[in-house]
């Protein structure tokens, strides 16, 4: 019995840190967009202003979350270690559920900041082919710096890289990277120029998910580069 609290214990802390890691993201994603444009009608200073916040909360939260969850804050990260076979099916489920939820209470966190409706239904659409071919991409290096395992990577290494993957996207790409079903889902729910209609919210999701495949085929492929050289 002893056991079994002790492993529902770590299970809770677990989704409590992926939760809350997912939640500080989106609504430092969220929260900037709005104070942004508080500021400047400038898009560049815009841009620059959502970048810094996003990669300062992303790189605080893999630091302080990575001993206890892992810090994957992302479905998509979840999937490819689940394909990894190093986290179970229900593990997996409950991860996902709490990314979810962590995001969205992240955007009602960021619209309660700045005393905007809680329940705005985004209207921005973005669902053009380059776009799609940003987040695939995006996703791909996102996913991949995550789950490499070729290279042995410290947590604040990792964290380093991903947060300089995702400052380097969102200007190189066209979606200014989102890279996360989680997270796309809490930009759905405001009127800032963060968030993403609903129906473009369900094409992101998918590609997505295939950058995240391709990560897991890269991945897979250097690895076994790696074990045949030794």
């Amino acid at each position: 019995m002893l056991l079994s609290l002790e492993v529902y214990i770590t299970c809770m802390k677990k989704l409590f840190a992926e939760f809350f890691g997912t939640a500080l993201i989106t609504t430092s994603v969220i929260g900037s967009a709005h104070m942004a444009s508080i500021w400047t009608k400038d898009g560049a200073l815009w841009l620059l202003v959502n970048m810094i916040s996003t990669v300062a909360a992303l790189y605080i939260a893999i630091n302080l979350f990575a001993e206890i969850s892992g810090a994957h804050f992302n479905p998509v990260v979840s999937m490819v270690i689940l394909l990894n076979r190093k986290l179970r099916p229900q593990e997996f489920i409950f991860y996902v559920f709490a990314q979810l939820i962590g995001a969205i209470s992240g955007s009602l966190i960021a619209q309660s900041l700045f005393d905007r409706p809680l329940l705005s239904i985004s209207a921005i659409e973005r669902n053009s082919t380059n776009l799609l071919a940003a987040e695939l991409v995006a996703s791909a290096g996102l996913v991949l710096i995550a789950v490499a395992s070729w290279k042995r990577i410290e947590t604040q290494q990792r964290a380093t890289l991903v947060s300089l993957w995702i400052a380097s996207a969102y200007f190189f790409t066209s979606s200014t990277s989102f890279a996360n079903p989680a997270v796309s889902l809490g930009r759905m729910f405001t009127e800032s120029l963060a968030g993403i209609s609903p129906n473009s919210l369900l094409l992101f999701i998918p590609v997505q998910a295939l950058g995240g495949l391709v990560a897991f085929a890269i991945n897979n492929y250097l690895s076994k580069e790696r074990a045949i050289q030794r």
